[in-house]
């Protein structure tokens, strides 16, 4: 009997590491995250929220980054094939018209980069998925172009690390 509680102990663990982001602790990307944006970049670090500004870089973004959970089954939509990025775009563009998206080389999670105007100035949104953990980029910056190339350097820098093999 307690060989068997042991090798349930061990299966139980192992699935535990498996599941959602190999880390879950925003603090230990900042370093990679202010090479990105360059050394006039403010930030807060916690654990599971980093925000910048940099006034200072190419469109003066305000930047957020956020780690939490979406459980509602679209991960699963998506990576199956029945919800495509088309149809995410789709119902982005419901919202606004100028929206547009993109898929993200992010495996083994899966992700999208959405960009859109917002008043005079411009947002963009990269969304990262695994098992159930969500890793959000969002940047508001002067230009379309600007929140976009912000949001896409950071998943280069920083969701590598985070996502895990």
């Amino acid at each position: 009997m307690r060989t068997l509680v042991v090798a349930l102990l061990c299966l139980s663990a192992g699935a535990a590491r498996a599941e959602g982001f190999a880390v879950r602790d925003l603090t230990t990307v900042v370093d990679a995250a202010k090479a990105v944006l360059g050394t006039g970049a403010l930030s807060r670090a916690e654990p599971r929220r980093l925000t910048f500004s940099c006034p200072d870089c190419a469109g003066a973004p305000m930047i957020d980054l956020q780690l939490g959970r979406q459980t509602d089954g679209t991960e699963e939509r998506v990576r199956s094939g029945q919800t495509s990025l088309d149809r995410l775009e789709a119902l982005c563009r419901a919202k606004n018209p100028d929206c547009r998206l993109s898929g993200l080389s992010v495996a083994p999670a899966l992700g999208w980069i959405s960009s859109y105007p917002v008043g005079t100035s411009a947002g963009a949104t990269a969304m990262i998925l695994r098992d159930g953990d969500l890793l959000t980029i969002r940047a508001l910056a002067g230009s379309r172009e600007a929140a976009s190339g912000h949001v896409a350097a950071l998943v280069r820098a920083v969701a590598p690390g985070l996502v895990g093999r």
